[in-house]
C-alpha cells in the first residue's frame, strides 16, 4: 500500500488560543488554476477565515490566497469565497451544529495530500478571556515543567 504524502500550506496557530474545537473535518476545495500555483508557492493566509452555509453548500470565506505572479492574466480575486467539498451527511451534521448557539467553524491547517488540496475545518466554540488566560497558565506551567524535568537528566 503506497505511503500519502502531506506538505503543510498553512496552519492557523491563533484559533487553538481563540477556540475550543469540538470536532475535526477533512474538506476539499474547489479551486482555479492560479489558485493552486500560489497554494504550491505556500501563498496562503487563513488567519480571519470562517465557514459559512449558502444556498448550494459550504463556502470558507476571507481566506487569502495571494495572486501568483507569474500570470499573465485572468488572476483570481485573493479573497473569493471558496466551495468546500465534504460528504452530505458531514453537511447535514455541521449544518445543525452551526444553527446552535456558539458554534463556528473555522480552518485550523491548508495542506496538499497526495497533489490534492485539503482544509482542516473545525467545529468550535469560543473561548472567554479567562479561558484563554488558563490556556496561557496551562502552557507555561508544562514549559516550566519541561524545563526542569531536562535540567534533572
Amino acid at each position: 500500500m503506497a505511503k500519502e504524502h502531506i506538505k503543510l500550506i498553512a496552519d492557523n496557530r491563533k484559533a487553538l488560543y481563540e477556540y475550543f474545537v469540538e470536532e475535526r473535518f477533512e474538506a476539499g476545495m474547489v479551486l482555479t488554476g492560479t489558485e493552486v500555483k500560489s497554494l504550491r508557492l505556500g501563498r496562503a493566509n487563513l488567519k480571519d477565515s470562517y465557514g459559512r452555509f449558502k444556498k448550494d453548500g459550504l463556502y470558507i470565506l476571507q481566506m487569502h490566497i495571494s495572486p501568483y505572479p507569474f500570470a499573465y492574466y485572468d488572476n483570481h480575486d485573493p479573497l473569493r469565497p471558496r466551495k468546500l467539498l465534504l460528504h452530505k451527511h458531514e453537511l447535514h451534521k455541521l449544518y445543525g451544529k452551526i444553527n446552535e448557539r456558539g458554534y463556528s467553524l473555522i480552518p485550523l491547517r491548508l495542506y496538499f495530500r497526495d497533489s490534492k488540496v485539503k482544509l482542516e475545518i473545525a467545529l468550535a466554540k469560543g473561548k472567554h478571556q479567562y479561558d484563554k488566560r488558563e490556556s496561557i497558565k496551562k502552557r507555561e506551567n508544562k514549559r516550566e515543567m519541561d524545563r526542569v524535568r531536562k535540567e534533572y537528566k
